[in-house]
């Protein structure tokens, strides 16, 4: 097994050097936590939800984030998607409230160097109003026998009329235990400047025929600070064909 190449380190250790940045953030940062593979030739239709109670950066009891994306792999090893993202909250029914792109560039074979490693590259932008979103986050990931362990670690840089521009840098981490395809229960940490959070998902995967696979995470993050909500309840189906 080779060694991680130094940009892999050099990208790593700035990501790291970065978190202890302090900046205003408007909100959680719990959300799906990325692997650094692509699967050729593949698309994918995916939903992913995260319902927060009481929220205390906007003060609402009850929060949910919505994100309906299309992708497709449009390389050996780039995938891109797009995202259409809802919000609803206690007072108002869900409605349309941003776009985002996205693209997953896998940087290595798997189990070619000591960690498995890639970027992701998002653009965001609000509906109504001038503010822009966007974030690189280095993905890595190490396989020992059953288990795995995966790191997003990621720099968010908004702009806009409608927004002081911000830097928030933010750290997912996931150990992940392999039982079997249909059921794989990890734990979850999630950090970010107004984000403290950890607690336990399931995750699993079932083919419904010759290259279709649906994908499902479930789980409950309690917030482990005074900043984040009591507890997020996240989501996701992702349908692979």
């Amino acid at each position: 097994m080779k060694q991680l190449p130094r940009t892999a380190w050099g990208a790593a250790l700035c990501c790291l050097l970065l978190l202890p940045l302090q900046g205003h953030t408007d909100g959680s940062v719990i959300d799906k936590i990325y692997h650094p593979y692509v699967n050729q030739l593949e698309w994918e239709l995916e939903w992913r939800a995260v319902q927060q109670r009481d929220d205390p950066a906007s003060g609402e009891a009850r929060y949910q984030t919505h994100k309906l994306g299309l992708g497709r792999a449009v390389g050996e090893y780039v995938f891109a998607e797009i995202y259409l993202l809802g919000e609803a909250s206690t007072d108002r029914s869900l409605h349309l409230q941003a776009w985002e792109a996205e693209v997953l560039w896998q940087m290595s074979e798997q189990g070619e160097y000591l960690l498995d490693y890639g970027l992701l590259f998002e653009l965001e932008k609000a509906r109504d109003d001038d503010i822009w979103e966007y974030a690189t986050t280095l993905l890595l990931e190490r396989e020992l026998g059953r288990f795995s362990a995966t790191a997003n670690l990621g720099i968010i840089y908004e702009w806009g009329d409608d927004i002081a521009d911000e830097l928030e840098t933010t750290a997912a981490l996931q150990a992940r235990y392999r039982y079997s395809p249909l059921l794989e229960p990890a734990l979850e940490l999630y950090l970010g400047e107004d984000t403290r959070a950890l607690g336990p998902v399931l995750l699993g995967m079932t083919r419904i025929g010759e290259r279709r696979a649906l994908r499902w995470e479930a789980g409950v993050v309690w917030g482990l600070d005074h900043s984040t909500s009591d507890y997020s309840f996240r989501a996701l189906l992702e349908y692979e064909f």
